[in-house]
């Protein structure tokens, strides 16, 4: 493998290479590969307040230059940057360069899976994967949950018609498994 070309559990050797992810009434997307970065521990939030992130409370989503703000503690923060990779280079550029307190990168990028469940079975198929009452009148899409999903510790988050799941990324293919089994139930129901 070339220096600097990362592999993914879905990719071409990846742990859970040939593993379908299921594309029908529920879909699984991953989204792995995309930028994200995470920090925690004393230091965290100041650092990221300094630098003009408007933080949300413990367990809710905020915005900032169109990077979603993740806190799942107090000085636990993850930033995704789906659509704003530029904005978070910038920011992990910044936060690499400090030499005062600034907490410490927790690799959510390395050790975390990032997938996308949605389609028309997703409320269904939630309640069969999640023990939470994930419903938009009982889970706001600013909301975070930290939970169990497919058998595995997750962090969810509503996303428009869909959740993001967080979760280890050596169980990428077990809760892909997971998905597809609760896929075909709801299309079978």
């Amino acid at each position: 493998m070339a220096p600097g070309i990362r592999t993914f559990p879905f990719d071409h050797g990846g742990a859970a290479n040939g593993t379908v992810l299921p594309t029908g009434s529920v879909a699984l997307a991953d989204l792995t590969a995309q930028p994200r970065f995470g920090l925690k521990g004393p230091g965290s939030s100041a650092w990221l307040e300094a630098h003009g992130v408007a933080l949300p409370p413990v367990n809710r989503v905020a915005v900032h230059q169109g990077m979603r703000v993740l806190r799942l503690g107090g000085e636990d923060m993850l930033l995704t940057a789906e659509n704003a990779a530029p904005a978070l280079a910038d920011l992990q550029g910044a936060w690499t360069a400090e030499t005062s307190a600034k907490g410490y990168s927790s690799w959510r990028e390395e050790g975390w899976a990032w997938m996308r469940l949605s389609g028309p079975a997703l409320q269904p198929a939630l309640a069969r994967l999640c023990a939470l009452d994930l419903r938009p009148t009982r889970f706001a899409t600013d909301e975070i949950a930290q939970t169990r999903f497919a058998g595995v510790e997750a962090v969810l988050l509503r996303t428009g018609h869909a959740f993001d799941v967080f979760f280890d990324v050596t169980a990428s293919a077990f809760v892909a498994r997971a998905v597809a089994a609760v896929e075909k139930h709801c299309a079978n129901s």
